[in-house]
């Protein structure tokens, strides 16, 4: 059992605000910033690779024997049983197209868990956190996903991106309209995740997520009172997968719609 989680969590935290305050230099002063493609709707800004950096540098002074998985770096393999899965700037089409929904991301796992999680969104000032049989915060005050709203009275985000076909979201969104349930996109899974947490939003579904986009969001929801589909951790570093979350009274509708659309 790897010991200090809290102060990891700590750690995070103050890490991500740092790095948000970083990235908020580069998304204003965006008529300067260097931007590549990756595919369709998939990009990566030479902000998301300087504030990866600087979170990495971070973790590998204060936790030198942690491993480290990145979205923009590659992996490195530590000693202590702890590892860091970064995404420096979740949401980059909104960060460089100027819509302040993008966030901060950071998570750790151990074994085949993820123990902490936390989301920064600077834009607002406001930054989720959560640990593993601890709770779920934002901004210090205590997390707990809606309760009874039934889908026709709430909102449901859905995600897609370039890995799957882009037609599979369509039965999904269909599904939710036909229960009378409002969707909702904003392009950062993550901040949707967080979202669920907060009780803003009743779920979140996305056919193929990277483990750095959604092991956070996924800790927070559970620690807030949700429900997540089981996965190991280290399985989705490795390969990603498909995420669904919702509350309790939503969840099971959820999973019967996305394994309608996807199979099960």
């Amino acid at each position: 059992m790897v010991e200090d989680v809290s102060s990891r969590k700590a750690f995070a935290e103050e890490v991500c605000h740092a790095a948000g305050e970083r990235a908020l230099a580069y998304f204003r002063d965006r008529e300067n910033l260097k931007v590549d493609s990756k595919g369709a709707q998939d990009w990566v800004s030479e902000a998301d690779k300087a504030v990866e950096v600087f979170i990495r540098d971070e973790i590998s002074a204060a936790w030198p024997e942690d491993g480290v998985f990145g979205e923009e770096h590659g992996a490195r393999s530590g000693t202590s049983g702890f590892d860091w899965v970064i995404d420096p700037i979740d949401g980059t089409t909104n960060f460089v197209n100027g819509i302040p929904a993008w966030t901060i991301v950071l998570a750790g796992v151990t074994g085949g868990t993820t123990r902490i999680g936390v989301i920064r969104d600077p834009n607002v000032d406001e930054t989720y956190a959560a640990e593993r049989g601890a709770g779920a915060t934002l901004n210090g005050k205590a997390l707990s996903v809606a309760a009874g709203v039934p889908l026709d009275a709430g909102t449901v985000s859905v995600g897609y991106s370039n890995r799957v076909e882009a037609a599979h979201i369509l039965p999904v969104i269909a599904d939710l309209i036909e229960r009378g349930a409002m969707y909702h996109r904003n392009a950062s899974g993550a901040l949707s995740l967080a979202y669920v947490a907060a009780g803003r939003l009743l779920g979140y579904v996305e056919e193929h997520m990277n483990a750095w986009d959604c092991l956070a969001g996924q800790l927070m929801i559970a620690e807030a009172g949700g429900r997540v589909e089981d996965q190991d951790a280290q399985e989705m570093i490795r390969r990603g997968g498909r995420v669904v979350v919702g509350t309790p009274d939503v969840f099971p509708e959820l999973v019967g719609i996305c394994d309608r659309a996807w199979g099960g």
